[in-house]
């Protein structure tokens, strides 16, 4: 695979990744639902949400340079903050914070990062 989502980041900047550019799409999704968020959740789940979401692209840039194990650990822990986004929504639809249209349309950006994140590690395989 090559391509801005996919492959070897020599070259270009992880700005160029498509991974990254949807990681933070997601984290603005994030923060825009969270505003509405219970203010005593202001340290909880609020707080869980957006520290995971924000890892993912930063996780993303940090294998520009990298290669190796270096490079496939910071996709590995990108991808896990990316699965713990994905539960934060699904217990903030349980608690009632959100409805599930909204919980739709994360998961559905989610998958927009997951997959080029994916192709990422597969690549390295």
């Amino acid at each position: 695979m090559s391509g801005a989502g996919n492959g070897s980041t020599r070259g270009q900047s992880y700005r160029d990744l498509i991974a990254w550019q949807r990681a933070v799409d997601l984290v603005e999704f994030v923060y825009r639902i969270t505003q509405a968020w219970p203010k005593e959740e202001q340290y909880g789940l609020t707080n869980q949400i957006r520290r995971a979401s924000v890892s993912v692209p930063a996780n993303i840039a940090e294998v520009q340079g990298r290669t190796g194990k270096a490079f496939a650990q910071h996709l590995s822990i990108a991808y896990g903050s990316l699965c713990e986004v994905e539960t934060h929504f699904i217990v903030a639809q349980r608690l009632g914070f959100i409805d599930a249209e909204t919980v739709d349309q994360a998961l559905a950006q989610t998958t927009d990062v997951a997959r080029p994140l994916r192709g990422f590690m597969r690549s390295l395989e």
